[in-house]
């Protein structure tokens, strides 16, 4: 059979039956640490990290820098790698800035993002540290001053705009639309609003804008009409306030391959594009070039990422329908039911027999709803204890996993120059109950 057009990452491999990830066997894999299983090729995130970094430097020398979009995959380990690659990170909450902390990441290349910070997530972040905050609205711009003024510190900011463009993506993943849930709106005044209060409020010192239009962008368009909008902000901004913007976030937001339909995508030609966009406008509007930031999640770790599973049964019913229920599911990835995800479903110990069964592939969750990928082609003669593999699973789902059915969570295991390690051990039962009384 041939099975090349299911290895949608340079990651995959095959041999004999089996598929490899990172040079190594899943099946082995599997044996060693147990099902479900995420597994994380630490080489890849590196590469994508140093893409990412590199071609920035390329382009804006020392004012080129890039975020890691933390919620993508937050664990000590990620930062630490993030850490070692020269990477600074952004975090939307306590929780994300207290594993950045405890990573021993430095804590003065962390951005805090999120439209809800509570008092005690600024107080939390003033503790630790926290070298800019991304403000979301000016009830949260209030607080922060208030706080930053009462403990006698001035706390850098960012604000976060709202460009108005929609980005044709998900609805879900869509943010910088004029009535997003996100940040001020250019188009209602409000963005110009808050940039005054900021600039005439005690504890801040304004450093710049942050923008975010979307996720899965397979080409830079959108951010070519984000730059056009944002260039023109910055001038007006300066015009009408006298104010000279030092940073500008442009957001994140490339794709990955999901599916093989999904196109391949060349990032550093794609920032090429962007950088060179922006230096036009910029030139244009007769302003200084800004610190330009770019702040990736899912196409730093994504395709990094694998999980495995055990088949328990296979449900033929028929005339109608079969299903495949694995031991993993909606805990470990929601993104089906949240958001009708397609993914690449490959069996693992399977790989070369022909695919003459399609079924939907379920979780073990007492919830109709938990499918991780319905009507995937299939070895009719899957069997309870066979392998299946889901690709493309190292963002927003070990970060996104549950305890529902106080399922405990699957470990994290990084691969390594043909290695592996544990960076997130698995939940047990004993974890489940701890926090009871």
């Amino acid at each position: 059979m041939d099975f090349s057009r299911d290895l949608i990452c340079e990651n995959l491999s095959v041999c004999g039956d089996h598929l490899l990830f990172a040079g190594q066997d899943t099946a082995a894999l599997a044996e060693k640490y147990g099902t479900p299983l995420y597994l994380m090729d630490e080489e890849r995130i590196r590469k994508m990290a140093r893409i990412y970094r590199d071609t920035l430097a390329e382009c804006f020398g020392d004012k080129g820098h890039v975020l890691f979009a933390s919620k993508a995959c937050s664990f000590k380990r990620m930062y630490g790698i993030m850490a070692e690659e020269g990477l600074s990170v952004d975090v939307v909450s306590g929780g994300e800035m207290t594993t950045a902390y405890k990573a021993g990441f430095p804590m003065d290349k962390v951005y805090f993002h999120s439209n809800n910070k509570t008092d005690a997530d600024i107080e939390l972040a003033l503790d630790y540290g926290v070298g800019c905050f991304v403000v979301d609205h000016p009830e949260e711009l209030t607080a922060i001053s208030e706080i930053a003024t009462r403990r006698g510190v001035t706390q850098p900011v960012m604000l976060r705009i709202t460009p108005g463009i929609d980005c044709h993506t998900y609805e879900a993943v869509n943010t910088g639309k004029a009535d997003s849930k996100f940040g001020s709106a250019i188009v209602t005044g409000d963005a110009a609003n808050i940039t005054w209060m900021a600039l005439t409020s005690t504890g801040v010192e304004l450093k710049g804008f942050h923008c975010h239009i979307g996720s899965q962008l397979f080409d830079s368009e959108v951010y070519f009409a984000t730059v056009d909008v944002m260039v023109d902000f910055l001038k007006d901004m300066k015009d009408t306030f006298g104010y000279v913007t030092e940073k500008l976030d442009i957001g994140g937001g490339y794709g990955v391959r999901y599916t093989a339909n999904d196109p391949e995508i060349d990032i550093a030609a794609n920032i090429r594009a962007v950088a060179a966009r922006m230096k036009e406008r910029v030139a244009e509007a007769g302003i200084e070039m800004p610190h330009i930031y770019m702040e990736p999640g899912r196409s730093l770790v994504a395709d990094a990422g694998l999980t495995l599973y055990t088949v328990g049964a296979v449900k033929r019913i028929e005339g109608y329908k079969n299903y495949v229920s694995v031991d993993g599911g909606m805990t470990d990835n929601p993104r089906y039911a949240l958001y009708q995800s397609e993914y690449t479903v490959l069996p693992a110990t399977k790989m070369t027999a022909h695919r003459d069964m399609i079924a939907d592939v379920v979780g073990r969750c007492c919830e109709s709803g938990d499918i991780i990928q319905p009507d995937v082609k299939l070895p009719g003669d899957m069997k309870r204890g066979d392998l299946v593999a889901v690709l493309t699973t190292g963002a927003y789902n070990y970060s996104m996993a549950s305890n529902y059915n106080r399922i405990p969570r699957p470990p994290v295991v990084m691969l390594r120059d043909g290695e592996s390690y544990v960076a997130v051990r698995r939940e047990t039962y004993e974890d489940i109950v701890r926090l009871d009384e």
